[in-house]
């Protein structure tokens, strides 16, 4: 495994908060760390492409890295944010599954994550969703998999099948590291759900980010480092920080 710790963002649902945490999380590692940070978008609507500024769907190179057509360094895009570069997405990630499922190379992310050892600290990868040939590679490739969970019982259930599937498979036990999402606490559900793990860090549900995508920008980069969304965003990158220390 290459010296740059892998960090993946996944959940088996859509619509849970993966992009904008991925993309943050990116953005804490980057800024906050001063790590030399990669944001590898695997996901074919290309949303933390654009979010960081490029427009990952006018290309079709994406899938071509897993398939050794093309150098995936050479698609390596700097961002606005110092230390921050961007693997970016394009619709041609749409054929991932059936391309892992056709090179039959069970380590092949890895390999392609090896390659960038001696460029980056931290590799933040934004997933697709689902329970795929490529949710297997990036759970082999990843040193911890945060899995975003809003506080309901079919996202509660999701992160249990995520577990389940994992514990089936044979080799090293990647670490998954469940978080609370999009909680809203006048919720009675939410605050049930919280106060049932109350050890879970959680993402607040917040107007600022939803801005992110006008603003194609991390929360940090336009709220203020006091607001309630910058802090928990901090708040989890310390607890990822730790987790890879250990």
């Amino acid at each position: 495994m290459s010296s740059g710790k892998i960090v993946a963002v996944y959940s088996l649902k859509g619509g849970v908060g993966k992009t904008t945490l991925a993309v943050n999380l990116a953005w804490a590692a980057a800024t906050l760390s001063a790590r030399r940070t990669l944001l590898w978008d695997l996901d074919a609507q290309a949303a933390a492409t654009y979010i960081l500024g490029h427009d990952g769907q006018t290309s079709a190179a994406a899938q071509r890295t897993i398939t050794r057509d093309i150098d995936a360094r050479k698609l390596i895009r700097t961002t606005a944010i110092e230390r921050l570069d961007l693997l970016p997405a394009d619709a041609s990630l749409r054929g991932l599954d059936i391309a892992f499922h056709a090179l039959d190379r069970k380590k092949r992310l890895a390999k392609i994550a090896d390659g960038f050892a001696g460029d980056y600290d931290r590799i933040v990868i934004d997933c697709p969703p689902g329970l795929t040939d490529t949710s297997d590679q990036i759970m082999r490739a990843a040193d911890l998999v945060v899995v975003p969970v809003i506080p309901s019982p079919l996202s509660r259930r999701a992160l249990d099948v995520i577990a389940g599937h994992i514990a089936a498979k044979k080799g090293p036990r990647v670490v998954l590291a469940p978080v609370f999402s999009m909680v809203d606490r006048r919720r009675a559900l939410h605050r049930a759900a919280l106060a049932a793990q109350p050890d879970w860090p959680t993402i607040p549900m917040a107007s600022a980010f939803e801005q992110m995508t006008d603003r194609r920008a991390p929360l940090g980069e336009f709220a203020a480092r006091a607001s309630i969304g910058v802090e928990a965003v901090a708040a989890l990158w310390t607890r990822v920080e730790q987790a890879l220390a250990r």
